[in-house]
């Protein structure tokens, strides 16, 4: 693999946004948290200089930021988010800034910390996902062991992609992160959060192999496609890059043949951790927990799961009184369509909404009118047999 991007200069710290700079940045930027599927997201950092052209950043008009700053200080992040009215102390999971920046950046690490520490002085036992691709290294990994109460988890992500104008940052800083916080880890979990996998881009052979290698030193491996809406392809476009589909699509793009190549590969190799098609399945599996996300429900997305899992999961899900769904969504200003076998459905409710339903119950919360297809594990269409354009 070609060396490329391998340095990474920031100041020690990070300076709030002044008046001037605000006024310059989406109103979306500006709001620190966003309920999403894998928790309330806390984004209080913005700007990043890694540059991986796939990237959300582009849906917020961001990507041309890449010197971080802090939008609010980590002491008023931390009270924007357990003061949100979505948050529930030892139950909503949380993700640290994951939209907008790389929270293990030089210039972001101290805010990371300093957010951490103060989650966990409130004795909270929330989940928490630090997402990174950047470098971890031992003092990191001595600083997140020193937090009592969270249940972390570091989430590596590694794509093994190695056309430079895709991705610049060499694949390797992430591998060699993954080795240093497995091998480190005592209070926090270690996952490999595998993503993207593109067709025609970084789905050989020798690319599946070199990712199920790395899952040795993971407590769980997640592995997924590539979210490619408008903003993203503009971009592809802009700058002469290989558009990876044909179209674009709300969901994250897999297609069920790479899929299958994937789940063939991992049952011939040696070693490694267990594979997850979702990111709450392999956090929990990490942490000795049920899906908070309650995907049991969908059972064919744990035919791939340890049977200790199915049983931990299987204990703790149960279908919820319907009487406490039709008030829990009828407060939320939404409607109770059904409670099925695999989901509560509901109309009227958006994604935060949703989701928080989702995380109260710990039963999975599907929308009317963007109905989830068996066996597809709600992602997009293409790439499948039959294609709807409900889904």
């Amino acid at each position: 693999m070609a060396s490329r991007t391998t340095g990474i200069r920031g100041p020690g710290g990070l300076r709030v946004l002044d008046d001037a700079e605000r006024a310059g940045v989406r109103p979306e930027l500006l709001d620190v948290v966003e309920y999403r599927k894998s928790g309330l997201s806390l984004n209080s950092v913005i700007g990043c200089p890694l540059d991986c052209g796939y990237c959300v950043r582009h849906l917020f008009d961001n990507f041309a930021v890449k010197v971080p700053r802090a939008v609010v200080s980590a002491r008023d992040a931390v009270a924007a988010l357990t003061g949100h009215r979505f948050f529930r102390p030892h139950v909503t999971p949380v993700q640290l800034l994951n939209r907008a920046t790389d929270p293990m950046l030089p210039a972001v690490k101290p805010h990371l910390f300093e957010v951490l520490q103060r989650l966990d002085e409130r004795q909270l036992t929330n989940h928490v996902l630090v997402i990174t691709r950047w470098r971890v290294d031992p003092a990191d990994c001595a600083a997140l062991n020193t937090l009592r109460h969270l249940k972390v988890t570091v989430l590596v992500t590694y794509s093994g992609i190695d056309d430079d104008r895709v991705e610049p940052v060499d694949s390797r800083i992430a591998a060699g992160s993954l080795r240093t916080a497995f091998e480190h880890a005592d209070r926090y979990r270690v996952v490999l959060y595998w993503r993207p996998i593109v067709p025609g881009l970084n789905d050989t052979d020798t690319h599946l192999t070199w990712a199920l290698d790395l899952s040795v030193y993971a407590h769980a491996t997640v592995f997924t496609g590539l979210f490619y809406r408008d903003e993203i392809r503009d971009y592809y476009r802009a700058n002469g890059l290989p558009e990876p589909y044909d179209d674009v699509a709300r969901r994250k793009i897999f297609p069920e043949r790479l899929e299958q190549r994937i789940l063939a590969a991992a049952s011939r190799r040696p070693a490694g951790s267990p594979l997850f098609r979702k990111t709450s399945c392999a956090v929990a599996h990490a942490h000795g927990t049920a899906d908070y996300n309650g995907h049991y429900g969908i059972r064919e997305l744990c035919s791939i799961c340890p049977a200790a899992q199915q049983t931990r999961c299987a204990q703790a899900w149960n279908a919820p009184d319907p009487r406490a769904v039709t008030e829990l969504a009828d407060g939320l200003g939404g409607t109770l369509v059904a409670i099925t076998d695999r989901a509560v459905v509901v109309d009227g409710l958006d994604e935060q909404r949703r989701y928080l339903m989702q995380h109260t119950l710990g039963f999975q919360v599907h929308d009317a009118a963007r109905p989830h297809h068996p066996h597809r594990h709600g992602r997009a269409d293409l790439g499948w047999p039959t294609r709807t354009e409900a889904s």
